[in-house]
């Protein structure tokens, strides 16, 4: 009886064991924060369900949302509709405060619920100097043009991020360009996502400035089925350090260049998915290298004994 007692124990022991609360806080995190663009409420309400424990969730939520938000770009309207804040690391001032250089404010956000709660005007030391700010505010104005012609739903923002106290002529400074457009459109079954970060340095003793691009594009499509696409691109530019306006200028017609380039890069290819990518997924032949004579199956045995059996032909 004594053995068999033992042996009723170990089969107890392969039982799998149950998950603490950070290890179950920690696959929630994971879900929510690779949620696809415009998706992690939706994400959110299943996980939440799942768990049927709130402390867990909110510990999981406290640390994703504003790990996919920054991920994401995520644009939020300012209470007083002066505009959209971005979220993203170059105007994070801490975990709930964010930067907006256009308007010179800094928005409170709500990471969970996706919303901004409150503004108030920049301080002194958060804003650059007045030539960097020429520089900066001269380059925002001449891309919001070009990300609202191209982007149906686009936001940029142009960020100081080296040399932002610089008094004059004589001092390199470094800009980042941030442009984030969606298209959520969960009825169809359908979103999108397209951002492109660009750094962008100017070298005033070499009169040069140096470009540098990151796009993403994402798209979901989860109509009986789940298809993502994912597709990114790095390149590099250049061009000569001038005026604000003509630096201006000459930057965002690089910056629309590439983008258009890549664009419509993307459309050809997937115009010739079914010709050649698709095609590529399939074996052209079987493992037997040789095609199925469908004309002469006859050949087979199982052809022969099928028509043996059912005494066709006689």
């Amino acid at each position: 009886m004594a053995d068999g007692g033992g042996g009723g124990g170990g089969g107890g022991g392969d039982e799998p064991e149950e998950l603490s609360d950070k290890q179950k806080a920690e696959i929630a995190k994971w879900f929510l924060a690779n949620a696809p663009a415009g998706e992690i409420q939706y994400v959110a309400k299943d996980v939440r369900s799942i768990l049927g424990d709130d402390k867990i969730y909110e510990m999981a939520a406290a640390e994703a949302f504003p790990l996919h938000n920054k991920a994401h770009l995520l644009a939020l309207e300012m209470p007083d509709r002066s505009g959209d804040v971005l979220i993203t690391t170059y105007g994070e001032l801490d975990k709930i405060n964010y930067f907006d250089p256009r308007t010179a404010q800094v928005a409170t956000v709500d990471h969970v619920k996706q919303v901004c709660t409150n503004v108030r005007p920049a301080n002194d030391d958060e804003l650059p100097s007045p030539y960097i700010e020429d520089f900066r505010s001269t380059l925002d104005a001449e891309l919001s043009k070009y990300v609202g012609e191209t982007y149906p739903k686009g936001v940029c923002a142009v960020y100081c991020v080296s040399g932002k106290d610089a008094e004059g002529p004589g001092a390199d400074f470094e800009f980042v360009v941030v442009i984030s457009a969606v298209k959520h459109s969960p009825q169809n079954f359908c979103n999108g996502i397209w951002q492109s970060i660009w750094n962008i340095e100017f070298k005033d003793d070499l009169q040069f400035v140096e470009i540098k691009g990151k796009i993403q594009v994402g798209a979901h499509y989860f109509e009986e089925g789940n298809v993502q696409l994912d597709a990114k691109l790095e390149c590099k530019d250049s061009t000569i350090f001038q005026s604000p306006e003509d630096s201006a200028v000459s930057i965002t017609n690089i910056v629309r260049h590439h983008e258009t380039e890549y664009l419509a890069s993307l459309e050809a290819s997937y115009v010739n998915l079914p010709d050649t990518t698709f095609k590529d997924l399939r074996r052209k032949l079987p493992v037997t290298r040789t095609l199925f004579p469908w004309q002469n199956t006859m050949q087979f045995s199982l052809t022969r004994d099928i028509t043996k059996e059912m005494g066709i032909g006689k």
